[in-house]
C-alpha cells in the first residue's frame, strides 16, 4: 500500500494497493467481504474526511463483493464512470443511470466484471430529513436523469480537486461545511429527478435479496467442507432449480465456479499466512483431486500452490 498525504488540512487521502488483502484490511464503514476475479490488482482510493460525510473514490478491479453498512450511516454510491460494462446490482444489471443508497445495516452485493470508477458518499449520522429513499435490510437501486448524475459526479470531482488546493487553516472549517452542503444538494437533485423503472423492483425486493443472503451464510459456513446441491436447497427449503437460478442471479456464474474460485482464494490466504503444507490446505478446503487443484490454482494466480507457500513463509 502508497499512502500520499498531502499538507493542507482538508486535503484528501490517496492509498494505492498492489495487494489484496492490504486492501481488504484498509476498508472502513462497511463489513466487507470480496473475491477477486483477477491475479493481480492496481488499485486507488482517494478518501476526504468532512464533518459529517466522507468522500470516497475508488479505482476498482474485477471482483465479486458483499457489503453490509455499520450503525447510524447512510451511504450514497454511483459509478464516476461510462462504460459499456455495467456493474451487477443486488441481481440487476442495468447500463444506465443509477444512483444507490442504503442506511444503517443494510448490505448489498455487486459483481464487476471491468475496472471501474466508483464514488460513495458517507453520511454520519444518518440522513433521515431530507426525503431520500428510506432502506431497511438491502440498499436500493434507482435510475435518474442523466443530467443529475452528471452534475452529481461533478460536484463530487470538484469538492476533491478544490479540497486538494492550499487553504489557511482558519478557513477550513467554513469551506468543509460549504462541501457538505453542496453534497447534499447534488444527491438531493439525483432523488428528485428519479425515472419510474420496473426493472427497479426486482433488485429492490427485499424478499429475494434475504433468499440470497441465507444462501451466501450456509455457503460460508460449509466452504470449507464437501458442498452438494441436494444438501443446501433441503436446508433451506428450496428446489435445487431456484438455489442455482438465485446464485447465478447475485453472482453471475454457476453455483459449481463460484464456491470453487471462492476455495481457491481462501486457499491462498492460508497459503500466505504460512500453513503447514499444500497439501493440508487443499484438503481443507474441499479439494481431494490435488492435481487438478494444482493446475487451477496455477491459472488462476500465475504461480504454483507451493511458490504461494513459500513467499508466505518469508514474510
Amino acid at each position: 500500500m502508497t499512502n500520499i498525504d498531502n499538507a493542507p488540512a482538508l486535503a484528501p487521502k490517496i492509498f494505492r494497493f498492489a495487494d489484496v488483502d492490504e486492501f481488504r484490511n484498509a476498508i472502513r464503514g462497511l463489513n466487507f467481504d470480496f473475491t477477486p476475479l483477477v491475479r493481480t490488482i492496481a488499485t486507488e482510493q482517494i478518501i476526504l474526511q468532512l464533518p459529517g460525510c466522507d468522500v470516497n473514490m475508488t479505482r476498482t478491479f474485477p471482483r465479486v463483493v458483499d457489503a453490509q453498512l455499520v450503525a447510524d450511516c447512510t451511504a450514497i454510491g454511483f459509478a464516476m464512470d461510462d462504460l459499456d460494462v455495467p456493474i451487477r446490482f443486488n441481481g440487476a444489471q442495468r447500463d444506465r443511470a443509477v444512483i444507490v443508497i442504503g442506511s444503517s445495516g443494510a448490505a448489498y452485493n455487486t459483481i464487476e466484471e471491468v475496472q471501474r470508477q466508483i464514488a460513495s458518499v458517507m453520511f454520519r449520522p444518518e440522513v433521515k430529513d431530507r426525503g431520500w429513499p428510506e432502506t431497511s435490510a438491502s440498499f436500493k437501486i434507482f435510475e435518474t436523469s442523466p443530467l443529475a448524475l452528471h452534475s452529481l459526479r461533478n460536484v463530487v470531482s470538484e469538492v476533491l480537486a478544490a479540497a486538494s488546493e492550499p487553504i489557511d487553516p482558519a478557513e477550513v472549517p467554513l469551506k468543509a461545511a460549504a462541501m457538505k452542503e453542496s453534497l447534499l444538494g447534488a444527491v438531493d437533485a439525483a432523488f428528485a429527478n428519479v425515472v419510474p423503472a420496473r426493472w427497479t423492483l426486482r433488485p429492490n425486493d427485499e424478499r429475494q435479496f434475504k433468499l440470497f443472503r441465507d444462501i451466501r451464510a450456509l455457503l460460508a459456513d460449509d466452504l470449507a467442507q464437501p458442498i452438494y446441491s441436494e444438501e443446501i436447497a433441503r436446508k433451506l427449503g428450496l428446489s435445487v432449480r431456484t438455489l442455482h437460478d438465485v446464485v447465478r442471479r447475485y453472482r453471475g456464474m454457476s453455483l459449481h465456479r463460484y464456491l470453487r474460485l471462492r476455495r481457491l482464494w481462501l486457499v491462498r490466504r492460508r497459503l500466505l499466512a504460512g500453513a503447514d503444507s499444500v497439501k493440508a490446505v487443499a484438503l481443507a478446503f474441499g479439494f481431494w483431486h490435488l492435481s487438478d487443484f494444482s493446475r487451477s490454482y496455477r491459472d488462476q494466480f500465475g504461480e504454483t500452490p507451493s511458490e504461494t507457500l513459500e513467499r508466505g513463509r518469508r514474510r
